[in-house]
């Protein structure tokens, strides 16, 4: 693939060296990179410590590296694994406060969205009908529109840096696909209530969290999920994606019995309580709007995972997460899977079982098993080595360019991640997206990687201008050539990316090269 025209000279001068091909910076981004060989337990030299909060945070920024170096790494880092309230830029916590999702509980816009709805479908113009629906339609689009705005901000800017990557990690770890019923309306909620609060704590809990929102019942099918009537769907995802694994010495049977146990698990979004049987009522839930209606419940006993569970209604959901919670190959799937989240596309087998010991010791303890991970020999050596997947390298990107200037527009970013295949709640399968190299690595996908860095280099990618008939806009200039990068952003890069930026002929050339060099897409 040829280079862009105007770049041809520098990469054809600077990269014939190390991988031998005349290519755009980009398409080099598995060949040049840097590490460090640091044990554990010794302090972190400058670059070293960049490469660290590259990997623990969305991306290095200069203020960034100015507290950790104020309160030391082991420090800063106790405070990423245990963090106090986040706080957030007064501009950006404005930004965030006037959405509709922070001002309206999900539960009053429902019902005010399914009146909508309600209105919509009976109208007999077919005009007016259609409008109607259209008017519909765009307002969940909108409402899931300011939930990704408002994740991207807080990954952008938040203090708790760490919380904010592991809600990332664990709404794609427990993916739904907003693009399903209402679940656009949902996803918001589903973050902020179910995952956020949970991502630094027991996985007991946020297992237990996502199992109660309507977000995931209705994702996986479980409302439709009743006695003489089973639904595996989310039964199944449980046990492969959410907990045990695939090889988690799971079978058919034990997929059916979970089925039983979630029986009557489902979704009220409305006001309207079922007329549950007499002897029933006193186990009838419903709390926001999750549903269980023991009038839909399979009430014989279980045979799950070689024990039995009692017929009893709710508590048996209870049970059935605490002992798919305690399992050892929980334990080993949840801490390989973080292992390749922030150590290697294939992590060294010794870590992986260390921190699945440190899971089990600890009940599930998500903070602990991080810290055996962070601080492993296996995670300092893999510093700069993990490819960013696109939202990484998005965030870290505009992070890196504008520390804590507050955008006022995450519109571009939400673009690129739709161009780049990751956009925010769009993984259609339960999965949630890859998080190996080999995924985001194509030729297709560094070229747009380079497109952005050309965007965001040169100060027009939009990100300060806002969107409506009276759009505001704002000077924002990327000033990445600062006291960060000659003090240690420099000391990561190789000789020819080095090359490369000596020769950029304006400080927008010079940015894009920075931003698309092979360094910068990895952490």
């Amino acid at each position: 693939m040829p280079a862009p025209p105007a770049l041809k000279p520098h990469f054809a001068l600077a990269f014939t060296t190390g991988c031998g091909l005349l290519l755009p910076m980009l398409l080099l981004a598995g060949c040049a990179s840097t590490g460090t060989g640091q044990a554990s337990g010794q302090p972190l030299k400058q670059a070293e410590l960049t490469n660290a909060l590259n990997r623990i945070s969305w991306g290095v920024t200069s203020s960034a590296e100015q507290q950790a170096q104020a309160l030391g790494y082991d420090r800063y880092l106790e405070q990423q694994l245990h963090p106090a309230a986040a706080t957030l830029p007064p501009q950006v916590q404005a930004q965030i406060a006037a959405m509709t999702i922070s001002q309206r509980p999900v539960e009053q816009l429902n019902l005010e969205l399914e009146q909508r709805r309600k209105d919509a479908d009976a109208i007999t113009s077919d005009d007016e009908k259609k409008a109607a629906q259209q008017a519909y339609q765009q307002e969940l689009n909108r409402l899931a529109r300011e939930s990704a705005t408002r994740s991207l901000l807080r990954d952008l800017y938040s203090s708790n840096q760490l919380q904010e990557q592991m809600t990332w990690f664990w709404m794609n770890h427990f993916n739904v696909h907003q693009g399903k019923s209402n679940i656009r309306l949902l996803v918001g909620d589903y973050e902020e209530k179910a995952i956020r609060p949970h991502a630094l704590g027991k996985f007991r809990d946020l297992l237990a969290a996502t199992l109660h929102h309507p977000a995931m019942i209705r994702y996986l099918d479980n409302e439709q999920n009743a006695v003489n009537r089973i639904n595996e769907n989310y039964a199944r995802e449980l046990m492969e994606l959410h907990t045990l694994g695939v090889n988690g010495g799971y079978s058919q049977r034990d997929v059916q019995e979970m089925a039983r146990i979630l029986t009557g698990v489902g979704v009220n979004m409305g006001n309207n309580t079922p007329n549950v049987k007499k002897e029933l009522q006193g186990q009838y839930v419903h709390q926001g709007m999750f549903e269980f209606n023991p009038n839909r419940h399979d009430y014989g006993n279980k045979q799950f995972l070689g024990q039995t569970v009692r017929g009893r209604g709710l508590t048996e959901v209870d049970e059935a997460i605490a002992k798919l919670s305690s399992s050892p190959a929980t334990a080993h799937f949840i801490s390989r899977k973080l292992a390749v989240y922030f150590v290697a596309d294939e992590p060294p087998p010794a870590l992986v079982e260390s921190m699945a010991q440190t899971f089990l010791k600890t009940d599930g303890d998500i903070a602990a098993t991080l810290r055996t991970m962070f601080t492993s020999p296996e995670f300092t050596q893999s510093l700069a080595h993990k490819f960013k997947d696109p939202v990484h390298y998005v965030v870290s990107a505009v992070r890196l360019a504008y520390d804590d200037k507050a955008i006022l527009n995450a519109g571009p970013m939400l673009n690129w991640l739709n161009r780049m295949g990751e956009p925010l709640y769009g993984r259609q399968t339960p999965d949630g997206y890859p998080l190996t190299e080999a995924s985001w690595a194509s030729p297709g996908q560094m070229n747009t990687r380079f497109e952005i860095a050309k965007a965001i280099g040169s100060g027009n990618a939009g990100l300060f201008k806002t969107d409506g008939p009276q759009p505001q806009e704002r000077a924002a200039f990327p000033q990445l050539a600062n006291a960060l990068y000659y003090q240690s952003l420099q000391k990561t890069l190789s000789p020819a990316t080095r090359q490369v930026l000596d020769q950029a002929s304006s400080p927008q050339e010079w940015n894009t090269f920075l931003l698309s060099s092979p360094e910068l897409m990895h952490r």
